[in-house]
């Protein structure tokens, strides 16, 4: 029972943040854009919390926690009736690209979420670094032709302090067949020797080798400077697997055992938070990645599809038909519904309810 609050309790958190980041990104601009805004909602259905601003924007929390919306004049989905479709603060009437810009603005929050998400991870708890501990040694190398074992600390190469195994590897990758100098502790004992590196051929190019690995992982505070490009690094390299992962989804049908719908997140929310604070924060920063890419994907209904349409707009000098915009809509919120159901059944089935079920009828 406390498992299944805290899944809960970490999962509205998670969507709460994600949600109110993504549609906060799409009012700021809108708002920059001069475009007024009726209703601002986290959750859909009716309304448990609301205010109106003095702009005439209503604030309001919803019953249903399961996403959220912000409402422009002049925008409508699924042919809905608008609002001050002629008038100057009406989406409608704007640019294209200011159009296209308060559309992407929701995507983009949510990949500033995870770079702002990661760079505070990297400056406060820390990085992921790779002591320069010997957790190994292999045989018939010149790690092991001097004497260097495992639990051996490289303090210094060729007079230059070494901080991390990546340290390391930068340092020897550059050495194939040279004679360096190599400071080391053992047993608490300073030592030192000089050695031949070895070599190994790497797309084509040279590269010089100890033959040692090492293993020994321990969080390191980073300087703000260097936590940015962490924070960046991470934040792409986080972009570059969710994409990757679509694409084998699409394209080769890799990975439909690994779709998840809001029951496989809760689970993994109340997991991430029983963690702590940071693996928490890492999990909504990557989750924020996820979710930013999917909205970008060219499917109607998503931020992708009014993009598609827009890009439509500007390739054929005028919109689409209003009627050809709603058939998209409609067959996008299809396929987003079957694509809930399908991910809901998985999640169902993977926390084992059917087998439940089907042992409790015989």
């Amino acid at each position: 029972m406390i498992d299944l609050i805290r899944s809960l309790a970490a999962f509205i958190v998670v969507l709460g943040i994600l949600v109110t980041v993504h549609e906060l990104g799409h009012y700021l601009v809108a708002r920059w854009r001069g475009v007024a805004i009726e209703t601002f909602s986290l959750g859909f259905g009716p309304a448990l919390l609301s205010r109106t601003d003095k702009h005439g924007t209503v604030w309001k929390l919803a019953a249903i926690p399961l996403g959220g919306y912000v409402r422009m004049k002049g925008w409508a989905e699924l042919g809905g009736e608008t609002t001050g479709e002629g008038t100057p603060d009406s989406f409608r009437t704007k640019s294209l690209a200011a159009r296209a810009a308060i559309v992407a603005a929701g995507p983009a929050a949510n990949m500033l979420l995870a770079f702002v998400l990661f760079t505070a991870i990297f400056a406060t708890a820390g990085a992921p670094t790779v002591m320069p501990v010997v957790s190994q040694v292999m045989p018939n190398t010149p790690a092991a032709a001097i004497g260097i074992a495992k639990g051996d600390r490289i303090t210094s190469i060729d007079g230059q302090k070494v901080k991390s195994f990546e340290d390391i590897e930068k340092l020897i990758s550059t050495r194939p067949d040279d004679r360096i100098a190599i400071t080391y502790t053992h047993d608490g004992i300073v030592k030192g020797a000089n050695l031949t590196t070895a070599s190994h051929m790497v797309d084509g190019q040279r590269l010089g080798e100890l033959g040692i690995m090492g293993a020994d992982v321990k969080l390191r505070r980073l300087a703000p400077p260097a936590a940015i490009r962490a924070g960046a690094i991470e934040t792409y390299a986080a972009a570059a697997a969710t994409l990757d992962g679509l694409w084998n989804l699409v394209a080769h049908q890799k990975g439909v055992n690994n779709l998840g719908g809001p029951i496989r997140i809760a689970q993994i929310s109340g997991q991430a938070a029983s963690l702590g604070l940071a693996d928490f924060a890492s999990f909504i920063a990557l989750l924020s990645v996820n979710l930013g890419l999917i909205n970008l994907v060219p499917i109607p209904i998503l931020d992708g599809g009014h993009l598609l349409f827009y890009a439509a707009e500007g390739l054929y000098g005028r919109a689409l038909p209003r009627k050809a915009q709603e058939i998209g809509l409609q067959i996008g919120a299809a396929l987003l519904a079957s694509l809930i159901i399908f991910v809901t059944v998985h999640d169902l089935a993977h926390v084992g309810l059917f087998h439940f079920v089907s042992h409790l009828l015989g």
